[in-house]
């Protein structure tokens, strides 16, 4: 743990990027008691104010205090991101396990690898954004749909990044003596090869889920996602767009920021799991 507090201190975009996320998880959890009204509160005779000491963001064109909306947001955006994330990560590194592990053999299971990659090749040719429009078209509009939609984009990326550790990993020798030992195909995949794979897919983890709250904002920011008055941070943003160009810049301006920090964060944070990861890298990385 000291290793890791040092290895953090020493990069400090990497410690602004664990310390922004834990912010962000403390004023959602607290939002109740931080937030200065409700989410949904609107005051017809204070639209638009400029920031100030009792609407410290300003307030919307509804009169919605922003700085309540935009600290409530976090719930709603984190929520959708992470259970959207994590159905992705199980379901694509589950099947990318099988697919890698059965690939080029013959019978039932082999057909099925090569039909399966297939699939994943015509899902990821459609453009991601207009094939999360046409999955939330398809299921409807709401937060359940937005979910599944992040849950169908992101799949095919883990099950590629782990049916390409697999095919790495299913000749080595201690898979070939588990083999011999009798230990039963589906025991070797699940408690022998997919433990042992896991880097990349951990890496790559806390990158979607900041990709995954972006594609949340752009949905609503089209119409296609969460809706007004419920507080969501590409919701507000496209409420707020409009009044950009006549001045009133806080009701979209305040939320663009914490979702751009937020996916920023994220991102750093992928890219110091993939250095601690590698045993290598993390070596280097903690006696440097």
């Amino acid at each position: 743990m000291k290793s890791f507090f040092r290895f953090c201190l020493q990069r400090p975009l990497i410690l602004f990027g664990y310390g922004f996320i834990a912010l962000l998880v403390f004023l959602g959890i607290f939002a109740d008691l931080i937030a200065m009204y409700p989410a949904t509160a609107a005051d017809p005779t204070n639209v638009l104010s400029s920031p100030s000491w009792s609407n410290l963001f300003g307030t919307d064109v509804s009169g919605m205090d922003v700085f309540s909306r935009t600290i409530y947001a976090i719930r709603l955006d984190l929520a959708i991101a992470l259970v959207g994330t994590a159905i992705s990560a199980i379901a694509g590194t589950f099947a990318g396990a099988f697919i890698g592990f059965y690939e080029g053999k013959g019978g039932i299971a082999g057909a099925f690898s090569m039909v399966s990659m297939r699939v994943m090749d015509v899902m990821q040719s459609f453009p991601i954004f207009v094939f999360a429009i046409a999955l939330v078209a398809i299921f409807g509009q709401g937060i359940y749909s937005i979910i599944i939609a992040i849950a169908f984009v992101n799949a095919p990326i883990y099950l590629r990044l782990m049916r390409g550790q697999v095919l790495a990993m299913r000749n080595l020798r201690y898979v070939e003596a588990s083999f011999i030992a009798g230990i039963p195909e589906y025991k070797i995949i699940i408690g022998h090869i997919i433990p042992n794979s896991m880097g990349p897919i951990l890496s790559q983890l806390s990158v979607n889920i900041g990709w995954s709250i972006l594609l949340t904002a752009a949905l609503s920011f089209a119409g296609a996602g969460v809706v007004a008055p419920t507080a969501e941070w590409g919701s507000m943003i496209a409420v707020g767009f409009s009044n950009v160009v006549t001045g009133q810049w806080w009701p979209s301006i305040f939320p663009g920021v914490f979702l751009a920090l937020t996916v920023f964060s994220f991102g750093i944070i992928g890219s110091s799991v993939e250095i601690l990861a590698d045993p290598i890298r993390r070596r280097v990385a903690y006696l440097g």
